[in-house]
């Protein structure tokens, strides 16, 4: 008999143990944002891995009134067992206006109870809270800048202003997406964009301010603009053998082999794939400019320079009289006297001193706001990633390191990752007329 009361007692025991843990339910939830906004996902899940879920209710709190978004309860297995779910994910599309929620702080409050015992055999209780602001007013945009004259291949700024705060701000040139900065004028939510037009454009891209405050809401804003249609020059380059035998072995490393190691074939891995990479590369190396505008004025020329090959000539590759390939060229070429000093076109940092492949020896300056300026086929370079430069520091030797024929500079500038026409850069009344005049009329601080 006293066995029997042993064993009733170690199971009633057991029983109290398992039903009266004290192990509260998890929430987990991503809330990156301590907005929401006119349309909002909210994902999260709710767990419990020893009573099971009981209860789960989702909700907002404004202004003394809860307004209930979700609200489930989950079915048990009997008085002893506790319940059958364990875990369960909710994903609700909340939009304030619809549900008659006005713009302004609110807190969002999640509940979770378990199958426990405790709590009055209610079960444990989890709360979550997090404080919230409603926003469902897209932010404002005024353009300031009233004339955007821009051309195949060309740059161009846009000033604008804000009415609050953006997580995200910009030009979009097509697809093309060009940031917007702040902080630069005495307005903190006057924004300054460089943008650009790629040199195959069709002139027929639409092109729009775009701004996304902190609660996603979007705005979208076109402004004015004019672009001048450019017609680029056409260009044969003759590939000689001399070239190829003398060239061809300093790439050896750095293209695949396909079976045909002919000059020619390498000539063209080189000349088409390896070219491909590179850019890719320099897109990567321009991805996050300083948030700071380090240059001012017209940009520097080699000094002594003759132009050699211009902005996006297009290149006919021909062998023996026969066109093997065509590519356009994204700079321009300029040549003094062999291992000639190279200055600094601009103030910046330096975030590139390398080899890059067709480049050869390259060094690649951010001047600030998604302008970088870029020199190849150095013989020399003086400089390190991370240096600051001033406008004419020796930065580099020209050369003909990479796909070059002869000694001279490779000049390349871009707005934030697009190619663009250095010439532009380089005029004075093209600075003052386009970004300079641009500036202080938004009142620069």
């Amino acid at each position: 008999m006293s066995t029997v009361i042993v064993l009733v007692v170690v199971v009633i025991v057991w029983v109290l143990v398992i039903r009266l843990e004290g192990e509260e339910p998890v929430v987990d939830i991503d809330l990156s944002s301590d907005f929401l906004g006119l349309s909002q996902e909210l994902s999260f899940s709710v767990t419990d891995n020893k009573s099971g879920l009981r209860m789960v209710w989702i909700g907002l709190i404004k202004d003394g009134k809860e307004l209930v978004l979700l609200e489930k309860k989950f079915p048990g297995s009997g008085f002893i067992s506790g319940g059958d779910v364990r875990r369960e994910s909710f994903r609700l599309n909340v939009e304030p206006k619809k549900l008659g929620i006005s713009d302004g702080n609110a807190t969002l409050q999640i509940k979770v109870r378990d199958f426990s015992w405790r709590g009055r055999l209610r079960g444990n209780l989890t709360l979550f809270e997090k404080n919230l602001v409603v926003d469902t007013q897209p932010p404002g945009i005024d353009v300031l800048t009233r004339f955007h004259n821009i051309s195949k291949g060309g740059s161009g700024l846009i000033i604008y202003k804000l009415s609050e705060p953006c997580q995200k701000t910009g030009i979009y040139v097509g697809d093309t997406f060009y940031p917007g900065y702040t902080g630069y004028f005495k307005d903190k939510q006057t924004a300054m964009a460089f943008f650009a037009l790629d040199y195959e454009d069709t002139t027929k891209s639409e092109m729009f301010v775009d701004a996304v405050d902190h609660a996603g809401n979007r705005s979208k804003s076109g402004f004015h603009h004019y672009i001048k249609n450019k017609v680029f020059k056409k260009d044969v380059l003759n590939i000689t053998d001399g070239f190829l035998s003398s060239k061809m072995p300093e790439f050896e490393n750095l293209i695949k082999r396909n079976g045909d190691n002919s000059l020619v074939q390498t000539f063209l891995k080189v000349n088409r794939d390896l070219r491909k990479a590179n850019y890719l590369k320099i897109v990567e190396v321009v991805q996050n400019p300083e948030k700071i505008l380090h240059w001012s004025g017209s940009f520097l020329r080699l000094p002594k320079s003759a132009r050699k090959a211009a902005f996006a000539d297009h290149r006919e590759y021909q062998y023996k009289g026969k066109m093997i390939d065509q590519q356009v060229h994204l700079g321009i070429d300029l040549a003094s006297l062999a291992r000639s000093q190279v200055p600094a076109a601009n103030t910046g940092k330096v975030v590139f001193s390398d080899n890059l492949g067709i480049y050869g020896n390259t060094v690649i300056i951010d001047h600030g706001f998604g302008l970088f300026s870029m020199y190849s086929h150095l013989s020399e370079m003086d400089v390190q990633s991370g240096q600051m430069v001033s406008m004419g520091d020796t930065i580099a030797r020209t050369g003909s390191t990479g796909l070059a024929g002869g000694d001279h500079l490779h000049f390349s500038l871009l707005v934030h990752g697009t190619f663009v026409n250095p010439v532009e850069w380089w005029d004075s009344v093209w600075i003052e007329n386009n970004v300079s005049s641009k500036i202080r009329d938004a009142g620069a601080g």
